[in-house]
């Protein structure tokens, strides 16, 4: 995925005026398959799932594309429209992440493969809080944590509700640190987090469809008022890191006990040594950070549907799922149930009983906006 976005796609696009990539013309036995992720997530696939699914299916062959940005994957996908109408080969079959509602209609029009229709014997193992539509299959996920230090903070004295948490950073004044939330998403949920909190803890009140100025300034001044509130409690009485791996770097060199830190980034850190293995990582319980998941679509009028669908299941299997977590560091689309024991015991604290969202959008502009003006006025937003 492109760095903290699960999804980046324009409402349309102009094909006449983009560069797709080369073609893969659609060969028999070979899945053409495309990504707008980042090189992390196609070395995920060009190391891990290409080699175990070919060896499972002698014959045959994952052809993997890199498609550029969210607008270069969405032409192919208007171009694969298009042969649906035409009854013509779309050229591809499989796309590793994308939004099923885009283009719009698509859905309706049968463009994409209906999962839970389809045959998949792995299909009841995906994890209900990732669950979007049947048309989309999450495989993998990303979600704000706490990291923190367990030399200064114990396992057991972890805060594990928002409660708990404002009560600490205000006890331990200067060891808690997030960035801007327009820096990077740790920092960003971190806000959104406190924006719910202020709200009832109701996912249900944000929508990308409801938003307005004014439900804007009765939802979210009282957040402002919480962050405002916690301001000169944290790091340098009030100072914010310019993005995600800044907030890291600061708890590698023991200058702050807690951050908070996207799931995938905090087991990667530990994987590679920089996050020390004292490093703890723990969930709210009351309501999660938010996060979300990455799902694959796969085209109704692929040449090569069915393997396509084998892919999909595959996806889904243990083997798969569980080196989502060792070798990519996201969180699993299945349930935790059907990844390996000794990982659900070594995640245990991680693992989210919520997976709240918010929606972008304007909501994302006054999120911004608001925080620069009412909890951080002293920041240079440009700076």
């Amino acid at each position: 995925m492109k760095r903290r976005q699960f999804v980046i796609m324009a409402a349309g696009s102009a094909v006449g005026t983009l560069v797709l990539p080369k073609l893969a013309f659609a060969a028999e036995g070979t899945i053409d398959w495309y990504t707008s992720s980042d090189t992390n997530i196609l070395d995920f696939w060009t190391n891990h799932v290409k080699p175990g699914f070919e060896a499972a299916n002698p014959g045959i062959t994952l052809n993997l594309v890199d498609a550029g940005d969210g607008s270069g994957q969405l032409a192919i996908l208007d171009r694969a429209r298009a042969a649906m109408q035409t009854g013509t080969d779309p050229q591809a079959d499989y796309f590793e992440t994308g939004d099923p509602h885009l283009p719009v209609g698509a859905i309706d029009e049968g463009l994409y493969v209906n999962f839970a229709e389809a045959g998949l014997e792995n299909w009841s193992r995906v994890n209900p809080l990732a669950m979007d539509t049947d048309y989309a299959l999450p495989y993998r996920g990303s979600q704000v944590l706490l990291a923190y230090d367990t030399t200064k903070l114990p396992v057991a004295d972890a805060p594990k509700t928002w409660e708990a948490l404002v009560a600490w950073i205000k006890a331990n004044p200067g060891q808690f640190i997030y960035n801007r939330p327009d820096k990077g998403g740790s920092g960003s949920n971190f806000v959104r987090r406190a924006i719910l909190e202020a709200n009832g803890r109701d996912t249900s009140k944000f929508t990308v469809d409801n938003y307005s100025a004014e439900a804007a300034e009765a939802m979210l001044n009282p957040a402002w008022d919480i962050l405002a509130d916690l301001a000169p409690s944290l790091f340098d009485n009030g100072a914010y890191t310019s993005g995600n791996t800044q907030s890291v770097q600061l708890l590698s060199q023991s200058a702050v006990t807690m951050i908070p830190v996207w799931s995938d980034q905090a087991l990667q850190a530990l994987a590679n040594g920089v996050l020390p293995e004292t490093t703890g990582l723990v969930q709210l319980t009351d309501l999660a950070l938010p996060g979300g998941f990455s799902r694959s679509l796969v085209l109704e009028n692929g040449t090569n549907r069915d393997m396509s669908i084998k892919l999909a299941d595959y996806l889904l299997s243990e083997e798969i799922q569980s080196k989502v977590l060792t070798e990519l560091g996201g969180f699993p689309g299945v349930s935790w149930d059907y990844v390996s024991s000794d990982l659900r015991e070594r995640y245990a604290d991680i693992i989210p009983t919520t997976i709240p969202t918010f929606p972008s959008g304007e909501w994302e502009v006054a999120v911004n906006d608001g925080w620069y003006r009412a909890v951080a006025p002293n920041v240079d937003r440009n700076a």
